[in-house]
């Protein structure tokens, strides 16, 4: 096993902790302890009285019922419980692949998604979005990319980075193709109900049938990245063991803390996820009139959910412009090169209440220039 290092990581771990503004945030505005549990009478008390112990490897049945509701069809015996969507990815591609393999992936998106599988031998095909196309994905690109070792298909929607989000016709077709051709489709979902229209939320893939597992976690959409609370849900047993088999090597178990105010978290996660979607759609305005007042030095094919954007840079080079903006203006973008794109896109985070002062402060950079 080999893998290299994760880009965007090492990028956020070296300005994430001592830049003013972070304007390239994948997660939504995070709360305290106290605000999550004055969301339930009683919840502060239950907290004082919470277990120290180990607790159960899959997580707790009450936490896993709650993420149930999440879903149609799913059980509690269907979800498993991580550290996080970083844990849950890693021990997928480890129990669902082998070396030799031909595994297809969204593209760009977040590195794990691919390099874990590389890590166990498996053979990468990209399948790309493109911004002429809005981010779309082109199912029949897809088709052409399939081999006679082709075990799976890796997809992210709504889409980090872009914002894109998969037509309900096309997820259909996806799923159906999948299920035609006995691949495994992993579902990243860890933006669904982040959807700015809730008409284009699209089911989750879990609920289409044993082909498919659904990532989910409490950092994106509901703004909880420090519970580092992730899960799976499939209906796909041998998948499911495996899992969790290999959960004993890693983790063993979550938090017991982490999992009571996840288990708050998602009894209210519909009012967390419209607190966020307030922030987002608020600061998608004030984007929006920077663009429309800057259009020689940028252009985005608009997100549809989810906390960030993608825009591009149309005069200089992305990273350049990066590292001058985060030591002049002390606010961070991410360039798209952590993502292995090449074409001058950033990464713009629309979810954290302080992005109108850092929208200032950017704007003070941009008139010097």
């Amino acid at each position: 096993m080999h893998l290299p290092p994760f880009k965007l990581e090492r990028y956020f771990a070296k300005y994430e902790f001592n830049t003013e503004f972070l304007l390239c945030s994948s997660d939504c505005e995070a709360m305290s302890i106290a605000d999550l549990l004055a969301f339930e009478d009683g919840a502060a008390d239950k907290l004082q009285n919470v277990w120290l112990g180990y607790t159960e490897s899959q997580g707790s049945l009450s936490l896993r019922k709650e993420i149930c509701n999440l879903y149609t069809t799913i059980q509690p015996e269907d979800i498993l419980v991580h550290t996080g969507a970083g844990e849950a990815i890693y021990l997928f591609m480890y129990a669902a692949f082998k070396n030799g393999d031909h595994v297809i992936v969204h593209s760009p998106g977040y590195q794990s998604l691919a390099e874990v599988a590389r890590s166990v031998g498996c053979d990468i095909s990209l399948w790309m979005a493109r911004e002429e196309n809005d981010w779309a994905l082109d199912l029949d690109e897809l088709k052409k990319l399939v081999r006679p070792n082709t075990k799976g298909i890796v997809i992210n929607t709504p889409h980090n980075p872009t914002g894109y989000l998969m037509s309900r016709a096309d997820f259909d077709a996806l799923n159906r193709f999948a299920q035609e051709n006995n691949l495994l489709l992993f579902s990243d979902e860890v933006y669904r109900e982040s959807e700015y229209d809730l008409a284009d939320r699209l089911p989750a893939a879990c609920d289409y049938g044993e082909h498919a597992v659904s990532l989910g976690v409490t950092s994106k959409t509901y703004g909880l990245a420090g519970l580092r609370i992730g899960w799976v849900a499939t209906k796909n047993k041998t998948i499911y063991q495996n899992m969790a088999s290999l959960k004993d090597y890693t983790t063993i178990c979550n938090s017991a803390p982490s999992e009571f105010l996840a288990e708050v978290a998602m009894r209210h996660r519909v009012k967390l996820a419209e607190r966020n979607l307030e922030i987002i759609k608020h600061n998608l305005t004030i984007v929006d009139d920077l663009f429309s007042r800057y259009p020689a030095f940028f252009t985005w094919a608009r997100p549809k959910a989810g906390s960030m954007g993608f825009p591009k840079l149309l005069k200089g080079d992305v990273e350049d412009f990066c590292d001058d903006l985060v030591r002049k203006a002390g606010v961070l973008f991410l360039p798209g090169t952590m993502y292995d794109e090449s074409n001058n896109h950033f990464r713009l985070g629309l979810g954290r209440k302080n992005l109108p002062q850092a929208i200032e402060r950017l704007e003070k950079y941009l008139s010097k220039k």
